[in-house]
């Protein structure tokens, strides 16, 4: 348990530095695009980076960074589904953004300790 919630605590610290980095670079006159990629990019090298060093302890590895980004292409699909379905039924995308949020907490948390930092 303590390991899902440092895992926990550590996305939340990464969506902090995604969010933030985007709304300073907005606030200097980036375009949002820039300013949102580039606050994605922080926040998910930070991500990978910390979880680790922090919430798995492993070593790094290239074998270790492409399973990890496969496992963040697995988590956006699950989103963009969750979202889309949403959208369609109810007209409500950010109800089916929320929803997704402990989806692919979970998803992430297990593939994660089970697959990518083993």
């Amino acid at each position: 348990m303590n390991q899902f919630l440092v895992f926990v605590l550590v996305g939340v610290t990464c969506a902090v530095i995604d969010v933030g980095l985007m709304e300073l670079l907005g606030r200097l006159g980036l375009h949002y695009m820039i300013a949102a990629s580039a606050g994605f990019a922080a926040g998910l090298a930070a991500n990978f980076a910390l979880h680790t060093c922090l919430t798995f302890k492993a070593r790094y590895s290239h074998a270790t960074l492409v399973r990890f980004m496969g496992v963040v292409l697995i988590n956006y699909l699950m989103t963009m589904l969750c979202v889309s379905l949403f959208q369609y039924w109810l007209e409500m995308p950010v109800l089916g953004k929320v929803i997704s949020l402990p989806l692919v907490a979970g998803n992430g948390f297990l593939l994660s300790k089970h697959w990518v930092f083993k």
